[in-house]
């Protein structure tokens, strides 16, 4: 089973007016893909300023395409995208 971790930050100094309701948003679609299992774990960064997720079964490709759905996209700061390989020996 592939995983594929996801650092996202977002440009704290530059915040539109509307920003809360773009995090209403953002929730609304990671809570989505919580629900339909395409997101293993979610975490909050400590500064508020980004997220940690894990997707399971989905490539790269697709993992890139979804993110640039994501409201807090044109936000971004800096986006990692990092295919993991399970060690099955420490597993």
């Amino acid at each position: 089973m592939n995983r594929i971790l996801v650092m996202l930050t977002i440009d704290l100094d530059n915040l539109p007016s509307n920003f809360p309701h773009i995090v209403a948003q953002e929730r609304e679609v990671v809570a989505r893909w919580k629900k339909d299992g395409f997101i293993e774990q979610f975490y909050l960064r400590p500064k508020r300023d980004g997220a940690v997720m894990i997707f399971k079964d989905k490539t790269e490709v697709e993992v890139q395409e979804w993110l640039a759905t994501l409201p807090f996209y044109p936000l971004r700061k800096s986006l990692d995208v990092v295919p993991l390989i399970q060690d099955l020996e420490l597993s």
